[in-house]
């Protein structure tokens, strides 16, 4: 038995992928998932979104990362998820907020 490797069994927590909208909350992100279906009368192409609050506790994702999210406990009203990793950082500048001109 010594021999035998140790597998681990694969999780049966969904995981999706999305880019992040809001980080305005403290170790929460708001992440935007968008989902393509065909419409069961028409059968054209749909584009649906979704948001889901995700548990993020080093605040490392920022506004327009793409990040993994993964299933989990619920840790409040809203969250049931949490954040797996960021995949592809965004290009804005950290901090820094585009301000309209007023008019």
């Amino acid at each position: 038995m010594s021999d035998a490797q140790v597998v681990k069994p694969e999780s049966r927590r969904t995981e999706k992928i999305g880019n992040v909208v809001s980080t305005k909350m403290q170790k929460t992100i708001v992440v935007e998932v968008e989902m393509r279906k065909t419409h069961p009368k028409y059968k054209r192409v749909i584009k649906l979104s979704k948001k889901f609050y995700a548990h993020d506790e080093q605040n490392s994702a920022r506004v327009g990362d793409v990040v993994r999210i993964k299933e989990s406990r619920p840790l409040s009203k809203l969250k049931r998820w949490t954040l797996e990793e960021v995949i592809r950082r965004s290009s804005l500048p950290q901090g820094e907020e585009i301000v309209q001109p007023v008019v």
